[in-house]
């Protein structure tokens, strides 16, 4: 496995890491309690996620609404293609 390879695969991970967190967020909206900060799951999620988003987050609000995942994945999908074409 080259080093491309290694990077096209941990940019698809980091994508689903994302994603996981989008998802995570919605949870306030259906059960009406705050996410719980100290579970190690949605910890790692914030942790690993908020060095890419929180830059984007400055261009990406839209009145309440956060697009900064959105943005980063498809910025990550975009590089994910070109690099993918130099194989």
């Amino acid at each position: 496995m080259s080093g491309l390879d290694i990077t096209l695969r941990i940019i698809e991970i980091y994508s689903f890491i994302i994603f996981a967190r989008i998802i995570v967020s919605w949870v306030p909206l259906f059960t009406q309690r705050p996410l719980d900060m100290s579970n190690p799951l949605i910890r790692f999620l914030f942790d690993v996620t908020e060095p890419l988003l929180a830059p984007i987050r400055r261009f990406a609000l839209v009145g309440q609404i956060d697009l900064s995942p959105l943005v980063a994945i498809f910025a990550l999908i975009i590089i994910r293609e070109i690099l993918s074409q130099a194989i």
